[in-house]
C-alpha cells in the first residue's frame, strides 16, 4: 500500500521573480560581490547599488552591512529610513517602508510562502507594508501580507503573521498586542 503524498516537490512550479531569470541571477550576484561586503559608512553606495536594479529608494535611508534583497525591483523605502545590519528583505512581493521607520539587526520580512495544502507545493506571495514611524526590533519575522499600521513597534523576536494595528506594540509567538505606543514630543 502506497503512503499518500503530502507534497510532490516535482510538481512545483517555481516562483515568481517579476523579471526575467537572468536578472535575478545578475542581482544575486552583483549583491554578493559589491554589495554585502561593504564596510559600514558606506551608506550610499548600497542605495546606489539598489536602485541600479530597480529598487524605490527615499532621502536619507540608512542600510547597514549585510542587508539581503531578493529582488530589489521589489522595494520602496521612504525617506529617513534605517534598515539593520543583517535584514533580509525576502521581496518575493512588493515590501514596502514607509518613512521614518526602523527595520532592526536581522529582522525577517517575508513577502512569500508555500501552500502546504497544495500537494504540488504551490510558491504564494503577498506584499508586506510597514507604514511610517514603525519599530520593527531585532530578528522579528514579518510573514506574508502583513500590513503594521503607522507608529506601531513589533519586539524583539516576534512572529508577526497578521496586521498590526497603528501606534500598538505587539511582541511574542505569535505577537500579541502588548500596549499602545505614546506620542513624544
Amino acid at each position: 500500500m502506497e503512503a499518500r503524498r503530502f507534497q510532490d516537490l516535482s510538481r512545483f512550479g517555481g516562483t515568481a521573480r517579476g523579471r526575467a531569470a537572468w536578472r535575478a541571477q545578475l542581482w544575486w550576484l552583483f549583491e554578493t560581490l559589491f554589495v554585502l561586503p561593504t564596510p559600514q559608512y558606506m551608506f550610499a553606495w548600497r542605495r546606489k547599488a539598489l536602485t541600479l536594479f530597480g529598487a524605490k529608494i527615499g532621502k536619507r535611508v540608512l542600510i547597514r552591512p549585510g542587508v539581503r534583497v531578493t529582488y530589489p525591483w521589489n522595494l520602496t523605502i521612504g525617506d529617513y529610513v534605517w534598515i539593520g545590519d543583517n535584514v533580509t528583505l525576502y521581496s518575493i512581493a512588493e515590501i514596502s517602508i514607509e518613512s521614518h521607520s526602523v527595520i532592526s539587526q536581522e529582522a525577517y520580512l517575508c513577502a512569500g510562502t508555500h501552500d502546504h495544502r497544495d500537494v504540488s507545493f504551490r510558491f504564494v506571495s503577498a506584499p508586506i507594508r510597514i507604514g511610517g514611524e514603525c519599530w520593527v526590533a531585532a530578528r522579528a519575522f514579518i510573514g506574508p501580507g502583513v500590513e503594521i499600521g503607522h507608529g506601531a513597534v513589533v519586539g524583539a523576536g516576534s512572529i508577526v503573521m497578521k496586521t498590526v494595528s497603528a501606534g500598538t506594540i505587539v511582541a511574542g509567538n505569535p505577537a500579541k498586542l502588548l500596549g499602545t505606543r505614546s506620542t513624544g514630543g
